[in-house]
C-alpha cells in the first residue's frame, strides 16, 4: 500500500471504528425489538429497558466491593451487568403481564414503562448518589475490552481490532456484531424462532397448528428486554464509564425505526441501526466544529425521518 493510501485506509477504520461505537447499543435494541415485532408484539418500552440496564449496572458494580468484599475487582462491573440485564427482565415481564394476562394496550403499556424508567433512575439517582444528573462523582467500572494478538504487523487490522491505544474494542461491540448471527440463526434455523415467527404472521392459525401462542410472545417480550438491557448496559458501562439522566437520549426509538427501515430483517436491521449510529458520529464530528447545537441534535431524527420515507416510497413501487 502507498505512502498516500496507508493515511487514508487508516482515517477509514478509524472511522468505521466510531460508527460501530455509536451503532452498538441502538443494535441491541434493534434485535430485541425485532423478536417481539416478529412476535406480533411491538415494544415500544426499548428506550425505558435501556434505560433501567443503564442505571443499575451503574450503581450495583460501584457498591457491590461492599456488599460482597470477598469479591475480585473483576467480578464487580460483571455483577452490575447481571443486575442491570435482570432489571431490564423485570420490566420487560412486567410489560408481557400487563399486555398478555391484562388486556392493556401494548403502545399505552409501552410507553408508560419509558416513563417510568426515566422518572424512577432520576428518583433513585437523587436517592442514592445525591445528583440528579449523573454518577460522575462515583467511581465506575467499566466492562472489559478485548485485544486479538498478533496483528503487530497488519496495521488496518491491528487498528479495527486493538483501537489506537492497542487496548482491544469493548467486549459488547464484539457481542453486537455476534448477536445479529445468532439472532439470524434462531429465528430462521431453531423451533423457537419458527414458532415466533408463525405467531406473528398469523396468531390463530399458530394456535390451532398446537404453537403455545401466549408462551412465544412472553418469549420474545423477554428477549427483548435482555438484548435492550445489553444496549443499556454499553452505554453506562462501555461507551461510558458513568449514568447521565435520560442517556439513552432517543436510541430505543431509533432501533425501532431500524427495525422497518430494515424490513423487519436481522440483516437489515443491523444495516439500519449501522446508519444511525454513522448519524450519530456524524453529529459528534459536527459538534466538535462548533456548529450550531440545534443544528448538530436535528441530524439524526433527519436522517431517521428521511431514511423512512425512502424505505416506504420503494415499499409502495414494488
Amino acid at each position: 500500500m502507498s505512502a498516500v493510501a496507508m493515511p487514508m485506509a487508516a482515517m477509514g477504520v478509524t472511522v468505521l471504528v466510531a460508527v460501530l461505537r455509536n451503532a452498538t447499543p441502538i443494535i441491541f435494541a434493534a434485535l430485541g425489538g425485532l423478536i417481539s415485532d416478529l412476535a406480533g408484539s411491538i415494544n415500544v418500552a426499548l428506550e425505558g429497558l435501556m434505560l433501567i440496564a443503564a442505571f443499575f449496572g451503574v450503581i450495583v458494580s460501584v457498591h457491590a466491593a461492599q456488599w460482597f468484599p470477598g469479591l475480585a475487582p473483576w467480578m464487580l462491573p460483571w455483577l452490575g451487568c447481571l443486575a442491570g440485564l435482570a432489571m431490564a427482565l423485570v420490566l420487560a415481564a412486567v410489560l408481557a403481564l400487563f399486555h398478555l394476562e391484562l388486556g392493556a394496550d401494548l403502545i399505552v403499556a409501552g410507553i408508560a414503562i419509558n416513563l417510568l424508567a426515566a422518572g424512577l433512575t432520576v428518583f433513585l439517582l437523587v436517592a442514592i448518589v445525591g445528583d440528579k444528573g449523573s454518577t460522575a462523582g462515583l467511581n465506575s467500572p467499566s466492562l472489559p475490552s478485548l485485544r486479538m494478538p498478533g496483528l503487530a504487523g497488519l496495521p488496518l487490522l491491528d487498528l479495527l481490532f486493538n483501537g489506537e491505544d492497542g487496548r482491544g474494542q469493548h467486549v459488547l461491540i464484539y457481542a453486537a456484531l455476534a448477536g445479529v448471527a445468532a439472532v439470524a440463526l434462531f429465528l430462521s434455523r431453531t423451533r423457537w424462532g419458527t414458532w415466533i415467527r408463525a405467531v406473528g404472521e398469523n396468531r390463530d392459525a399458530a394456535l390451532a397448528a398446537g404453537i403455545p401462542v401466549k408462551r412465544m410472545q412472553y418469549t420474545a417480550l423477554l428477549l427483548s428486554g435482555l438484548l435492550a438491557g445489553l444496549g443499556g448496559i454499553y452505554l453506562s458501562m462501555g461507551y461510558l464509564t458513568l449514568f447521565q439522566a435520560n442517556m439513552t437520549a432517543g436510541r430505543g426509538f431509533l432501533a425501532l425505526a431500524a427495525i422497518f427501515l430494515g424490513r423487519r430483517r436481522p440483516a437489515g436491521t443491523f444495516a439500519a441501526a449501522v446508519l444511525f449510529g454513522a448519524t450519530a458520529s456524524m453529529a459528534a464530528w459536527l459538534g466538535a466544529r462548533h456548529i450550531d447545537t440545534q443544528l448538530v441534535y436535528m441530524l439524526p431524527p433527519l436522517v431517521t425521518i428521511a431514511a423512512l420515507v425512502v424505505a416506504g416510497a420503494r415499499r409502495r413501487r414494488s
